[in-house]
């Protein structure tokens, strides 16, 4: 998949994401321990994406992980949906979906939106 988000498309999602933290600071904590853990075990931000949105994660399928690792990884995420404020994280995911969840979770991670900018392939 590829995709190309513009610079403007990059600011407002990361003004929606400073938003959310401002405004509900641990969920917004919770969603960055999800992001962090993604990234330390190696799995794509779109399958956490996928994952979250209740889409079919298959395309974005880490390709060599243990199956207790998997399933402690899926609790995790679990917990993030469970949370009474899930929705507006939600609502943030599906409005900017375009962008790709790469891109959402690198300015989560505070990238800066000037770097993601043109093409990047999704894999």
């Amino acid at each position: 998949m590829l995709v190309a988000p513009c610079l403007n498309e990059l600011l407002d999602t990361k003004q929606e994401i400073e938003k959310l933290n401002q405004t509900k600071p641990t969920l917004f904590q919770k969603f960055i321990n999800v992001i962090q853990l993604t990234r330390q075990l190696q799995y794509g931000y779109q399958f956490m994406g996928a994952l979250l949105m209740d889409e079919d994660p298959s395309n974005f399928y880490p390709t060599s992980q243990d199956d207790y690792v998997l399933s402690v990884y899926r609790q995790e995420i679990e917990k993030l949906k469970t949370d009474s404020r899930f929705q507006e994280l939600k609502q943030i995911l599906t409005k900017y979906r375009e962008i790709s969840y790469v891109n959402i979770s690198k300015l989560a991670l505070g990238t800066n939106p000037r770097v993601l900018v043109g093409p990047t392939l999704i894999r």
